[in-house]
């Protein structure tokens, strides 16, 4: 009966369990629902947990506070995809709870599960049954029971992995797109396959716990130089900083107050609570108000003041061979790329506004840069850039305020996730889910319009658009009613597959022409690196003619798998 973990087994333990799922990875992006090429959640997660893997290998001297650092540390700046950094949150609580002891016990172990199931709801703004989280939660409800049986780690940890096995099982039962095509969440899948490579080391059994060199592991995430345009006026002239390391009473009420104070005297106001700290960020027009009320809570720390110079800057994109190639030279020198950072930074002056994008190709990286997008993150759909990726376009640009593009639904927690690890500057996420909902963000960002302001109407504009995108299946199944085969094109819309067929010029029209109604003014074709200007032309005109009274305007994107992308407006 083994009844604590300590520091040297559980350093073996994670490092195991990051092994089995880089191990079944591809079996892991077999199971997205949809049969598209660019399903990538076992990938994802796998960075994800390498990441941290990276940090826990390196120390020779393992105990829980500094395991738990890195853990959650690596895991949260490498987070990618929802299941990254669903999978990072839930590492975060896990290891809040176990930093506190110098071994882990039964007790130690039922608490630490719920405290990183408490901690992964909280991150997702509408949590969904029926996927990874489901699977969190009903492990942490079994070891709850199970703890009240007995404190032998080697049967509490089996039943946790049994109970998680069957939850499991019975997600496609709580979400119906999985039961119709057949497959287990893919997230919950990557979470088993980690914990049970963990209790394989726990076991004793013979693990190889020595980490591979990373293939590709982190996304393109190179930025433009750039250079200021223009100039505009700001309501409020100063951007105030600072954090409150809290010694009087603190809670949501404290909060609620303290927020309301400097939303009166201020705007862009960002404020986050943690433990034992507050983190403040405000733009008024006297920064000595907000001191004096942070006082009131507690002594002050990393105060910073900017008089605001609000400049927007043209863009120069580098071509996707000199991204790759710088960004495997960061790989080799970190800090010599981190100081780089900090030196160009230095050189640019500092303003208001700065916008980041994530791109799917050479022709959207262009109309990005047209719309004075500060940084492009390559990436998108086939390969989902990771928390670290935003946080170092972050760095690159000198503004108060910036606002990020995900451009993907899978991106958008890690971006957000991003956005809470940022401490000097305010991050505005806009969810854009594709590129063309971030392209009619940027278009209709107002430059005289406060941040909240211009957040609302931007996001209110974008999902104005609808949107479509043709790719091929890389396998039969049954999906949104309809039956598809491997190679069959499909057009996919914003809430599911509405066309399918066997040639890509026919399918494209099918799913235009269901996305088309009596309001609809604008069609947006952006076709992929795998179609000629001349087939797109031929999609176009057909469109055209069936639809005279709508503009058709049609462009490169020259991203890959998709064929097409199409905005309606």
């Amino acid at each position: 009966m083994i009844t604590n973990i300590d520091g040297k087994t559980l350093q073996k333990m994670f490092l195991a369990g990051a092994k089995n799922l880089d191990a079944k990875k591809e079996i892991i992006n077999e199971l997205n629902v949809f049969p598209v090429p660019d399903g990538d959640t076992g990938t994802n997660m796998t960075l994800t947990i390498m990441s941290a893997a990276k940090e826990v290998s390196a120390i020779t001297e393992p105990d829980m506070v500094n395991l738990s650092k890195a853990i959650s540390s690596g895991s949260l700046r490498g987070a990618r995809g929802n299941s990254g950094v669903i999978l990072s949150q839930l590492f975060r609580g896990f290891t809040k709870e176990i930093k506190q002891f110098e071994t882990i016990d039964a007790v130690v172990l039922a608490n630490a599960c719920e405290r990183a199931v408490e901690t992964a709801y909280k991150a997702v703004m509408k949590p969904k049954e029926g996927t990874i989280l489901t699977v969190a939660k009903g492990m942490s409800e079994r070891a709850r029971e199970v703890v009240l049986e007995t404190d032998d780690l080697e049967y509490m940890i089996d039943e946790i992995i049994k109970h998680g096995d069957y939850v499991l099982s019975q997600t496609p039962e709580l979400l119906p797109v999985l039961k119709q095509a057949g497959v287990v969440d893919s997230g919950g899948q990557g979470l088993m396959e980690v914990l049970k490579g963990a209790y394989d080391a726990f076991l004793g059994k013979e693990v190889d716990v020595t980490l591979d060199k990373p293939d590709n592991a982190s996304a393109s995430g190179a930025a433009a130089d750039t250079q200021n345009i223009e100039t505009a006026e700001i309501k409020y002239g100063y951007c105030t900083e600072f954090i409150i390391m809290l010694e009087k009473e603190y809670n949501a009420a404290k909060e609620k107050e303290l927020k309301a104070y400097l939303e009166s005297i201020g705007d862009s106001l960002v404020l986050v609570s943690d433990d034992d700290i507050v983190k403040i960020h405000v733009h008024t027009n006297d920064p000595g108000l907000a001191i004096q009320k942070g006082l009131s809570f507690g002594s002050l720390t990393k105060m910073k003041i900017d008089n605001m110079r609000e400049e927007h800057q043209e863009k120069l994109i580098k071509d996707a061979e000199k991204v790759a190639k710088q960004q495997k030279e960061a790989e080799i020198s970190v800090a010599n790329q981190s100081e780089e950072t900090e030196n160009q930074e230095e050189l640019k002056p500092r303003k208001a506004v700065g916008f980041i994008a994530v791109s799917i190709g050479e022709g959207m990286n262009e109309i990005f840069k047209g719309l004075c997008v500060d940084e492009i993150i390559e990436g998108g759909q086939t390969m989902n850039p990771s928390t670290e990726d935003v946080l170092n376009a972050i760095d690159k640009i000198n503004a108060d305020t910036i606002f990020v593009l995900p451009n993907n639904k899978n991106i958008i927690l890690a971006a957000e996730q991003a956005a809470s690890l940022t401490k000097d500057k305010n991050i505005v996420v806009i969810p854009s889910k594709n590129v063309p909902q971030g392209i009619s963000a940027v278009i209709n960002y107002v430059q005289d319009s406060g941040i909240e302001d211009n957040k609302a109407h931007m996001m209110e504009e974008m999902n104005k658009v609808k949107t479509g995108s043709v790719t091929y299946a890389v396998r039969d199944t049954v999906i949104d009613d309809k039956t598809i085969k491997e190679n069959d094109i499909m057009g996919i819309g914003d809430k599911g597959i509405i066309s399918v067929g066997t040639d890509i010029f026919k399918t494209t029209v099918d799913m235009i022409s269901q996305l088309v109604d009596d309001d609809s003014e604008i069609i947006s074709i952006y076709y992929g690196s795998d179609v000629t200007e001349e087939a797109a032309n031929e999609v176009a005109d057909k469109i055209t003619a069936l639809y005279s009274d709508v503009e058709v305007d049609i462009n490169y994107g020259g991203q890959p798998i998709y064929y097409y992308v199409v905005s309606v407006e």
